[in-house]
């Protein structure tokens, strides 16, 4: 029998992705843990302030969560029992299920197939009279065309919420992403751009919205403890249903630290990005294509397996890339193969054949600021030798 296949590791597992923390975010969340005030304190409000300086966002509000900043966008549209709000087919399963939280019925559309963004055209001829919003998603940290979908949006009369979490520090046509739409949803998830170990954000013009999802995040009562003991009152009133969606303050000191450094971060994401795209170019393993006057954020760098892999799948290819030390991942399970989905609302594969054919083929390699230039050459590395052994049909050491 020939032998198995047993690819070499490299020095050090490197994950798909990893926070960055230093001594001074240590030293600013020790400060806060020495405080008074260990939530719903002043460090909140500072941290949404200096958010907003950073995106251009009117208004900011931090939560617990990026699944929270969702959920909080979706109620402060107004979507209720028999809603329906049109979402991407690949996504996160937070992006649907903060419509379904809320008594509506997400209405996935189908993805451009070279980018794995929402596909305007398909997103338009699912809208019904039932539609009250579209939540687009920024999918690996590219702005999806917010042009299109802001038109889309008010000649419908529909509420556009962008899913962001992707996409902090990322442009469209010289704007920042939480500009761009009616609500915007950030994640500080410690993969993503900056962290706050759990944590969210939504950014909106209209005060309103903005006063509305404060209250959501407080049980939905008009005032917090901090306003209370400023003013010498207890009383307070809940003026509608809402959760404990509320952040720390020392999560908030993390947060405002790591602002800080989000600049270079970006630029070290996309050094990291040129060095995959000229590594790959002319081989049949490629990146998901780029729209015209954007700036990537880099959340995720997304492969798509070339149709020479010959008898290995994607499966293969990923162990393979494992067994080396490269934590490769797959962004994501399109959304209507979930049984929640797919058994509520009777959807079958063949429904979305763009999401479907891409998840076949995509697969995510590292990038994250922390990685060397040694890091990125290893992965680069690894990926051809595992795609090379797939082409072989050799036998991998996981296999009996």
């Amino acid at each position: 029998m020939e032998p198995c296949a047993k690819p070499e590791p490299v020095r050090e597992f490197i994950p798909y992705g990893r926070q960055s923390v230093d001594a001074d975010d240590l030293a600013a969340v020790a400060a806060v843990l020495q405080s008074d005030w260990l939530t719903t304190g002043p460090l909140v409000e500072k941290f949404e302030y200096e958010f907003s300086k950073w995106t251009g966002a009117v208004h900011s509000v931090a939560v617990s969560s990026g699944t929270a900043a969702l959920h909080a966008a979706v109620f402060a549209a107004g979507i209720g029992p028999g809603d329906e709000v049109i979402v991407p087919a690949i996504t996160f399963a937070a992006t649907a299920n903060s419509v379904e939280y809320q008594g509506g019925k997400a209405v996935f559309a189908d993805v451009d197939p070279d980018t794995l963004l929402i596909d305007p055209e398909d997103a338009e001829r699912r809208i019904t009279p039932r539609t009250k919003a579209i939540i687009t998603v920024d999918f690996a940290g590219q702005p999806c065309d917010y042009s299109a979908f802001f038109s889309l949006a008010r000649k419908r009369g529909l509420t556009f919420i962008a899913d962001a979490c992707h996409s902090l520090g990322a442009e469209y046509k010289g704007k920042k992403t939480g500009t761009l739409a009616d609500l915007t949803a950030f994640s500080f998830h410690p993969v993503k751009h900056i962290t706050t170990g759990e944590g969210g954000m939504i950014s909106t013009g209209s005060s309103e919205l903005a006063a509305r999802m404060r209250r959501f995040r407080n049980h939905g009562i008009s005032t917090d403890h901090r306003q209370r003991a400023g003013r010498k009152m207890w009383e307070y009133e809940m003026t509608e249903l809402g959760y404990n969606y509320r952040i720390t303050d020392f999560q908030c000191a993390l947060g405002i630290s790591q602002l800080k450094k989000l600049n270079s971060w970006l630029v070290r994401r996309n050094e990291i990005a040129r060095f995959y795209h000229a590594s790959f170019s002319g081989s049949p393993i490629m990146p998901l294509e780029l729209l015209p006057e954007i700036r990537h954020a880099y959340h995720l760098y997304v492969l798509r397996l070339g149709p020479d892999i010959g008898k290995a799948d994607r499966r293969e290819v990923f162990l393979r890339l494992h067994e080396m030390g490269i934590g490769a991942n797959v962004h994501y399970i399109p959304l209507h193969y979930h049984p929640y989905y797919r058994d509520k609302y009777g959807l079958k594969r063949g429904d979305y054949p763009a999401a479907e054919a891409a998840y076949e083929r995509i697969l995510s390699i590292p990038i994250f600021p922390g990685m060397s230039d040694e890091d990125c050459g290893s992965v680069v590395d690894a990926v051809f030798r595992a795609t090379d052994l797939a082409r072989s049909g050799r036998r991998p050491c996981w296999k009996k």
